[in-house]
């Protein structure tokens, strides 16, 4: 049986799912493949914890250059993370002929349109499906089952740590602070959270999505970003209240003129089906012209959920290997000559209903004084809710909006939290209110 043999940069908890899937589900594989995908190497800069991975120690290395460049290794797969040295062994791998796997989202989000030219250029491929989603097919599902589709929009929950966060706080009223600690003790959540909580691992995975599903250069930057760091039990009570839940959203639409590209804390209806995905899992709901709504769901992360999509990069890239077919599929979907860049709308420009939640003093005519604002600013109220006249000094004054611009929405709430009466800035969450 012929041989394509493997490297792998990185044996951290990816890696090691890797190799667990590569030694232990070797016989499907192969029934699958009609070849042998062989371990040459593995690198890592700790050869000597115990992965609980049955591995040949000869392989083990903590040279990335021997995995690089030997002549017998056909794909190189990068799971080591960041960006550097990442980014700099996955361009000498491509130069030196091999093939290219990684689940590298912030390295793609910011060097992708480099790492993808290069292999073009060298003729070689680069399967980046556990990039985005874990064990969830969401890339090859975009590039090739919806390729007939022009997308019009993405809806997706694409970080784990920060829907369990929402799911905890939803269901328990605990505060963000006590279920980050929670979530850390659990592993859902790394020592230095910022990424996750604060949006920019989504804001990653979304800039990859873009790229595949328009056909755009990758732009992380052109991505609006915001966490959930911010959220209050108080928001959580009132949000179920009005009939949504709160989930940190990656959000795209195509209007045909420009696209939105942001990812923010969201309001969605309680009964949609992405308010009923909770704790650590991911899903992706698409809308093309032609297929109509489409959902994904499953495991976002992980060791096993992770490797499962890595090998199955894997084996995509050995079969094309095989039949002679590498450069099949484009990197992202689209030819070269036709990735074009399309405006990315600002946030300025958002238009959406909103929540906001006011923190004021408990006296005569302060809601007209807010409501007054808004309407300078032609923002229109669909409810509110005034709260807690048997606290003492500020109270809550919870709204809900019809759509306004956001240029609106800032100016107007900048106004009010000038207010003496005013005691905190304003919570503002946008929502998307599917009917």
């Amino acid at each position: 049986m012929k041989k394509i043999r493997v490297g792998l940069l990185g044996f951290g908890t990816v890696g090691s799912g890797t190799a667990k899937i590569l030694v232990e589900n070797r016989d499907v594989i192969e029934s699958r493949l009609g070849a042998c995908l062989e371990l040459k190497w593995i690198a890592d800069l700790d050869i000597e914890r115990d992965r609980a991975v049955a591995v040949d120690r000869r392989i083990l290395t903590t040279d990335a250059d021997n995995v690089i460049n030997d002549p017998e290794v056909g794909i190189v797969v990068e799971l080591i993370g960041g960006y550097e040295p990442a980014r700099r062994f996955i361009l000498k791998a491509i130069e030196n002929g091999k093939q290219v796997v990684t689940a590298n989202k912030a390295l793609l989000a910011a060097h992708g349109d480099e790492i993808f030219a290069a292999a073009s250029k060298k003729g070689v491929e680069v399967g980046f499906e556990a990039s985005v989603g874990g064990g969830i097919p969401l890339i090859r599902s975009i590039k090739e089952g919806l390729v007939a589709n022009r997308i019009k929009s993405l809806f997706g929950i694409l970080n784990g740590t920060a829907n369990y966060i929402l799911t905890k706080m939803t269901e328990e009223g605990t505060p963000f602070s006590e279920v980050l600690k929670e979530a850390q003790g659990l592993g859902y959540a790394e020592a230095d959270p910022f990424f996750d909580v604060e949006g920019i691992d989504a804001a990653h995975k979304l800039t990859i999505l873009l790229a595949i599903a328009y056909g755009v250069p990758i732009d992380f930057e052109a991505v609006y970003t915001e966490g959930i760091s911010k959220i209050t039990p108080l928001d959580i009570k009132f949000i179920k209240e009005f009939g949504y839940c709160v989930k940190l959203l990656a959000i795209s639409k195509d209007d045909g003129e420009a696209i939105e590209a942001r990812v923010h804390p969201t309001l969605i209806p309680e009964h949609s089906m992405l308010a009923n995905v909770n704790e650590a899992y991911n899903a992706l709901y698409v809308t093309g012209d032609a297929v109509g709504n489409v959902m994904l769901y499953g495991l976002g992360a992980g060791m096993m959920p992770t490797g499962s999509a890595v090998v199955s990069d894997l084996v995509d890239v050995a079969r094309n290997v095989l039949s002679g077919a590498v450069g099949r599929v484009p990197s992202v979907g689209y030819q070269p000559a036709s990735v074009n860049a399309k405006r990315i709308k600002s946030i300025e420009e958002l238009e959406t209903e909103c929540y906001f939640r006011f923190s004021a003093e408990d006296r005569p005519g302060v809601l007209s004084k807010i409501s007054g604002i808004l309407g300078k600013h032609r923002i229109s109220i669909r409810s509110v809710h005034q709260k807690g006249r048997d606290l003492v000094g500020a109270v809550p004054i919870v709204m809900i909006t019809h759509e306004a611009k956001e240029a609106a929405v800032k100016a107007a709430l900048s106004e009010i939290d000038r207010l003496d009466v005013c005691k905190d800035e304003t919570m503002l969450i946008r929502i998307e209110d599917w009917k």
